[in-house]
């Protein structure tokens, strides 16, 4: 395997998703870690009995078996096709990058909520947001459309875009997978309510580790973006400094903090998820409202930082080839 290999295929994906994004046509590895752990749910909670203990000990086994799966088979496939070709094995890795990277996605699925509220569409913009985030959108304002929009790019910004990329530049696609079956667990169980509350809990605790140094690392990145952007920077410094911890997850303040205070807005607050109020704690300043123009700002916002983290990795995955690795 050539160290220079790996760089190549760390670029060559990071651009594919820039240019193509994730089409709803085209199959996704992603789904089929989905599809993976709706089936291992069910036969666990078969296997072992109904008891917090119990279940506990059958969530610690779906992390075991889903992070299993979802590293060794990209490690198999890469391994043969690297043995075949230095070209396949590139091309093959390019593809699964890729595949693991959610820049363009983000930024169309965020735009489509955008464009509706530019066409006074408010029940499109709810349907639209209502694809991108877990809350209630059936009674939101335009305004609240819009914030949620914006809070989403924040968030995503460090597990849609910089997770995975840092994982991608430390191991490839192998890590990538790891990285990405535990997110997509956390997004599938790692609830904490009474159907998920002990068996998603192994799920939930581990992709909080996994994101721990990638979302500060993100925020960090932002920073530097909102100044590279003309946006408030210094605002956006002190508002993570401020706010960081305004969250029930360790992560998800992190950069939604610094997205706040570069734009100037408030951001989160209570919110409505199956009916049921949920207090949360605001993070921002309410300078001024949110509007729908902050959708693109914070997209662009996004897409600086991704190229960013995008020269730090390549940097960490050309390094070998450096030292003749």
């Amino acid at each position: 395997m050539s160290a220079v290999g790996h760089g190549v295929a760390f670029a060559l994906g990071f651009f594919l998703d820039l240019l193509l994004g994730d089409p709803h046509w085209l199959p996704h590895p992603v789904r089929g870690i989905g599809w993976l752990i709706t089936r291992l749910e069910r036969a666990l909670r078969r296997r072992f009995p109904q008891t917090p203990g119990g279940e506990l000990a059958a969530g610690v086994w779906l992390v075991v078996l889903v992070c299993a799966c979802s590293a060794l088979l990209p490690l198999a496939v890469l391994a043969l096709a690297w043995r075949v070709h230095p070209w396949l094995g590139t091309a093959l890795e390019a593809v699964m990058t890729y595949q693991l990277l959610a820049v363009k996605s983000l930024r169309v699925e965020s735009m489509q909520v955008y464009r509706r509220l530019k066409e006074g569409d408010l029940p499109g913009a709810r349907r639209a947001v209502s694809m991108i985030v877990g809350r209630d959108t059936e009674n939101l304002t335009g305004e609240q459309v819009a914030k949620a929009a914006v809070e989403t790019v924040a968030e995503n910004a460090s597990d849609g875009v910089a997770a995975p990329m840092l994982f991608l530049a430390l191991g490839g696609p192998v890590f990538g997978f790891f990285y990405k079956a535990v997110n997509t667990m956390d997004s599938m169980v790692g609830y904490r309510n009474e159907q998920y509350l002990y068996f998603g809990r192994a799920a939930a605790k581990l992709d909080d580790a996994l994101n721990f140094i990638p979302s500060r690392v993100c925020a960090g990145v932002m920073i530097l973006a909102a100044a590279f952007l003309g946006m408030d920077a210094r605002g956006a410094a002190q508002i993570f400094r401020r706010d960081r911890k305004n969250h029930s997850s360790p992560n998800s303040a992190q950069t939604e903090s610094v997205c706040a205070g570069a734009l100037g807005v408030q951001l989160a607050g209570d919110a409505y998820y199956f009916g049921k109020l949920v207090k949360k704690k605001t993070i921002g300043d309410p300078k001024r409202r949110v509007f729908p123009e902050d959708i693109p700002k914070a997209n662009r916002l996004m897409t600086v930082t991704a190229c960013i983290l995008f020269l730090l990795g390549l940097y960490l995955r050309f390094l070998p080839a450096f030292f003749g690795w």
